[in-house]
């Protein structure tokens, strides 16, 4: 996926990330997120019927949430994933924990999160979106704008 050739629609600014800078699409969900309850990791898919991504891939788009949950399984999870190619590009949230840091650090996965205004509430699935982690800015292309 190329960047579009205009300045972005929105701009999210918050604390330094972690990970190297990527972009792709947006995958945005209302629901908090957790890499062993919520996913079919053999599969890439969202598998937990009560999620509002039930049934969409997760596999290499930039997965925008409001919060993570779960314990310390999400850190194995999340290399154990990335190992077999069937990880998500990115990880962005309103909030997270130690553990999603933890785990996105050993997979080596960008992570973001405390940016304003929340991605989740300005973004939709579908959306372009360059996660720079080290420089605290999410920039997103909304899809239909004209080029």
């Amino acid at each position: 996926m190329t960047l579009p050739k205009r300045a972005p629609d929105i701009v999210f600014e918050g604390p330094p990330g972690l990970g190297p800078d990527t972009h792709g699409e947006a995958l945005v969900s209302q629901h908090g997120f957790s890499a062993r309850y919520d996913l079919d990791r053999e599969n890439g898919i969202f598998s937990r019927k009560e999620h509002d991504l039930f049934g969409i891939s997760y596999v290499n788009k930039i997965l925008i949430f409001p919060t993570s949950k779960g314990g310390i399984a999400t850190s194995w999870m999340l290399s154990e994933m990335k190992s077999r190619k069937m990880v998500p590009l990115g990880l962005i949230f309103a909030s997270t924990n130690p553990v999603m840091v933890q785990g996105a650090a050993l997979a080596g996965l960008p992570i973001m999160h405390r940016c304003h205004p929340h991605p989740h509430l300005s973004t939709n699935s579908g959306d372009v979106v360059m996660m720079e982690p080290s420089n605290g800015r999410v920039s997103v292309w909304h899809t239909g704008a004209s080029e």
